[in-house]
């Protein structure tokens, strides 16, 4: 299951996001000196990053390489008559008789970031899932596969529409930005902690980046007790250079190989 927890940790939710942990979550809150940042619906972000955005990701387990990933961006397209983003991430790779492959589709607004459909397609060993939800921002509710309605939030994200907005947001060392965006309202609120400015390397090259610690109401690695780190390269792009966590049966990674444009 390696490979489905990196996939998961990227997309800054654990697939157990159906099962939150409520009371003991509660706290999740900026630190006592943190500048503290609401974020509610997006002003004018003015991304960073191209329309036609390809990164590719090499996965550690330790230091040993059992993967690879892509995050991209595939252009414009239309849901239910609404003019969207299409963003894309796959996951690929695994041990010796372990193998995985998990993709995640999703369709936002590039000016509010809202969500507007979420796929996901995991096809993990001993684990299978095979969803797709709409949700409609304007009466703030989504309905899964099997026709279910539930309720919603405003100004909806998603697991990567939210990647996509924390990358427009200034990320000054200090601040703790506070989004009850998640479109499932259990799993609000996050937080992302702007920890440092630093240097990283990955095979991709070294970069100037910012390093972020993000919190969620989950079980999953970005629980307040996950200590994940997320970095960002330290410019207008705000590119995802890699990601770290340790787990109780060690620490996995995603880094940076290869910055490219889709065709």
């Amino acid at each position: 299951m390696l490979l489905s927890l990196l996939s998961a940790a990227f997309l800054a939710f654990s697939r157990t996001d159906s099962r939150v942990i409520r009371a003991a979550e509660d706290s999740l809150r900026c630190a006592p000196g943190e500048r503290r940042v609401e974020i509610a619906a997006a002003a004018d972000p003015r991304p960073g990053y191209s329309s036609d955005e390809q990164l590719q990701y090499s996965a550690y387990y330790g230091k040993l390489r059992v993967g690879s990933g892509e995050m991209r961006l595939a252009g414009r397209d239309t849901v239910r008559g609404h003019s969207t983003w299409k963003a894309m991430f796959i996951m690929d790779g695994g041990i010796p008789g372990a193998h995985v492959h998990d993709t995640t589709i999703t369709w936002f607004d590039s000016v509010t970031f809202n969500s507007m459909r979420f796929v996901q397609r995991v096809h993990d060993p001993g684990y299978h899932a095979d969803r797709d939800t709409h949700i409609f921002p304007e009466d703030k509710t989504f309905r899964t596969k099997d026709g279910e309605v539930h309720p919603s939030v405003a100004d909806p994200l998603d697991d990567m529409s939210l990647v996509y907005l924390v990358r427009t947001l200034p990320l000054e060392p200090g601040q703790c930005y506070v989004l009850s965006r998640y479109f499932k309202p259990e799993s609000n609120p996050v937080v992302v902690h702007v920890v440092r400015r630093d240097t990283v390397d990955v095979p991709a090259g070294r970069f100037p980046a910012i390093m972020l610690r993000p919190e969620i109401k989950t079980k999953g690695i970005f629980s307040k007790d996950g200590h994940a780190e997320l970095w960002l390269a330290d410019d207008s792009a705000r590119t995802v250079l890699q990601l770290k966590t340790g787990l109780s049966f060690g620490s996995i990674s995603l880094k940076l190989k290869h910055i490219g444009r889709n065709p």
